[in-house]
């Protein structure tokens, strides 16, 4: 069965006739007769009474001309999107998003597909590396944005736009520790320590300049994939947050000696040697803006948030007036 058929077929049924289907289709009637002829034969059934010179639709016909419009449209609609999947400004594409690039890029990718053609559609997913990896060989995710270090070397992913962003310890502006210009590890102790799922490199890094208490297993009271909740949490309480100094420009930076010097390396991982959709340019446009180290200005809510738990830490360090 071919789409030509059906737009004989589809003719055919409209003009009711073989000799005007044939004008309109600019094809001759012998023509017409055996394209129908063989699409009767490949269905099996009739399509048409022939009543002398007349034709009507048989029950079946009337069923089949239904779908084959639908067919019909289907297959004019993707031909007239072939020049806009071709450049960019159509089609679908999944990303999964580690938790550290959720939290600063799941915003600015959504308004910038959001400013593209109607006919642009953008998933964004979030999960741990080992599950974004094995939806993206499931051909379920187009690509990743995540920590590099959380990727096995493997010589079917494709990585590229590797950045190293640098990571800190931080805390509330009005946090007691937030006024101490250089600090001892056993301080930060003191206080829960929030961070989303940390690599074994970050994990040594941490014994290593700190000792074996640093261990984010004896010393992690609060571990996520969300990490803009747990932003919140060391916005709104005590809690010390390990993330990429990016993730929260409202919160203030720990100065520890010896300092952390431990940095996140994300970057674009794709399957090696598979076409990829047109709208991947779009996508890379996007981090080449967005995926920097430089810290983005708080939203208006945020440094609001961050004014407010500065005064509220004040007026705790102070303690009740008499």
């Amino acid at each position: 069965m071919q789409l030509t058929q059906l737009r004989h077929f589809v003719g055919l049924a409209d003009s009711g006739s073989f000799s005007r289907a044939a004008r309109g289709l600019f094809i001759t009637q012998p023509a017409l007769s055996r394209s129908i002829r063989a699409l009767e034969d490949e269905l099996g059934f009739a399509l048409f009474d022939r009543i002398g010179h007349r034709i009507e639709l048989t029950p079946l016909g009337r069923d089949v001309l239904e779908r084959s419009r639908r067919l019909l449209d289907d297959a004019r609609d993707i031909q007239e999107l072939g020049p806009a999947l071709r450049v960019g400004r159509a089609g679908r594409l999944a990303v999964g998003l580690g938790s550290g690039p959720a939290a600063f890029l799941t915003r600015p990718l959504l308004a910038s597909f959001a400013a593209r053609d109607r006919a642009m559609h953008l998933e964004l997913a979030r999960g741990g590396a080992a599950l974004l990896l094995q939806r993206l060989r499931a051909r379920s995710l187009d690509a990743l944005v995540v920590d590099l270090l959380s990727v096995p070397p493997s010589s079917d992913l494709h990585i590229e736009m590797p950045l190293s962003m640098r990571g800190a310890f931080l805390c509330r502006p009005g946090h007691a520790l937030a006024r101490q210009r250089k600090l001892r590890f056993e301080q930060l102790r003191e206080y829960p320590l929030a961070c989303s799922p940390l690599s074994d490199e970050i994990a040594r890094t941490l014994v290593q300049r700190y000792g074996p208490e640093a261990h984010p297993d004896t010393w992690v009271s609060l571990r996520g994939d969300d990490l803009l909740s747990l932003v919140e949490v060391a916005t709104h309480s005590d809690a010390i947050l390990l993330a990429v100094r990016a993730v929260a420009p409202g919160l203030r930076e720990l100065a520890l000696d010896p300092p952390l010097q431990a940095s996140a390396s994300f970057g674009l991982v794709t399957l090696a040697r598979r076409a990829q959709a047109p709208a991947m340019d779009l996508l890379r446009q996007a981090l080449r803006e967005h995926l920097r180290e430089d810290l983005p200005k708080p939203r208006d809510g945020d440094a609001a948030g961050s004014r407010a738990a500065a005064r509220g830490g004040r007026r705790r360090a102070a303690g009740p007036r008499t």
